[in-house]
């Protein structure tokens, strides 16, 4: 087979600091938005874009991720000698391991790469929302005669020491790297979206596997080599939305930005639109004494109460008497008769009692996000 580009999604993260989303669970696949869940997000962008060959790196609990994409048809991802495949680690001969990083993930699939024999591979992050065309990147990659192309979106000023920076010439190509610097020489970030001549990071990736020093990560061990060695890295300008999803703040942020007229993310787009793999339910049924006000509601939920500024995935129960408020629902979960709540998430098939109370003008931190699950 031959291949011009294979896309590599990273989907293994355990993602810690999402808390009890991620107890049973990949942070790929939490839900996000209402129907989708997070790797719908670059599996669509995939798509969108006309990489039909998509190698996704599973490790964490990755039972309810693997199970989701299935055989990738979802995302039109099931084709004859391309397609979605799993790539877990693995036993071989010489016994077997873990994905020590970034790059050893990708390392341990150099066959798999190898059996496409491509001309560029394209290494994505499976915890980010937002929306691309690779094709585009892939276009400019090509027009640079790059051998490494790194997404990047400028930041503000005063969040730039959170990021890895790169600094740039007129042209885009890269002249230095800071990583999460306490003084930032510049604003423009990676967003963990990268381009490579697969020739050039096949050699790498083999020469980082020998260095026992090595992280076996990108940012920190191989794009830095590359860079030594006066590879052509240039970086690709990104203006569009783009969140990473690893705290519970910026996972509530990102969700509640899809009610926000003024963001610029439209999951309504049919030019470039976003793919689930989740069933169809009963419709949702609204009581007549029931309040629903600029919110997103899913297939299969019954509400009674009140629903204002929040986010309800499939078959969300709301009884009479409850009041949501900027809240996050997550599948089949049960909010009890009379239960007040407010800047909540409340995970898959949790339990509300009656008469619960989490209210942001009784709270002692008004910005606190409570997290639910039983």
């Amino acid at each position: 087979m031959k291949t011009e580009c294979v896309a590599m999604l990273l989907a293994g993260g355990q993602g810690s600091r999402l808390g009890s989303l991620t107890f049973n669970n990949a942070k790929p696949a939490v839900l996000f938005g209402g129907k989708y869940r997070i790797i719908d997000f670059p599996l669509s962008n995939c798509m969108n874009s006309e990489i039909d060959t998509v190698g996704v790196l599973t490790q964490y609990r990755p039972y309810i991720l693997n199970n989701y994409i299935s055989d990738g048809s979802a995302w039109a991802l099931d084709k004859p000698g391309a397609g979605v495949r799993i790539l877990p680690p693995y036993m071989g001969q010489k016994g077997g391991r873990w994905y020590a990083g970034t790059a050893d993930a990708i390392t341990q699939n150099i066959d798999f790469i190898d059996s496409y024999d491509p001309e560029y591979v394209l290494v994505l992050s499976g915890d980010h929302i937002y929306k691309m065309d690779y094709s585009e990147m892939l276009q400019y990659h090509r027009d640079k005669r790059a051998n490494l192309t790194i997404a990047v979106m400028e930041v503000p000023w005063e969040d730039a020491s959170r990021f890895g920076l790169v600094e740039v010439n007129n042209d885009n190509r890269i002249l230095g790297f800071q990583e999460k610097p306490e003084n930032p020489k510049s604003n423009l970030a990676s967003m963990g979206i990268y381009i490579f001549d697969w020739k050039e990071l096949r050699k790498a990736l083999l020469e980082d596997q020998d260095d026992p020093l090595s992280e076996h990560d990108f940012g920190n061990n191989v794009i830095p080599a590359l860079f030594e060695e006066g590879q052509r890295i240039f970086a690709y300008p990104f203006s569009g939305y783009w969140r990473d999803v690893g705290t519970i703040q910026s996972y509530f942020d990102a969700n509640m930005d899809l009610l926000d007229d003024s963001i610029d993310f439209d999951l309504t787009d049919k030019n470039n639109p976003f793919f689930s793999n989740n069933f169809s339910r009963h419709p949702q049924f609204i009581g007549s004494d029931a309040e629903v006000k600029d919110s997103l509601i899913c297939d299969g939920c019954v509400i009674f109460g009140k629903v204002e500024h929040s986010i309800l995935s499939h078959d969300v129960h709301v009884d009479e008497n409850v009041v949501l408020k900027n809240c996050i629902v997550h599948t089949g979960a049960v909010i009890g008769d009379g239960a007040i709540l407010e800047n909540c998430i409340i995970g898959t098939n949790g339990r509300v009692p009656a008469d619960a109370r989490y209210i942001a003008d009784e709270s002692d931190n008004p910005s606190e996000i409570h997290v639910l699950n039983s």
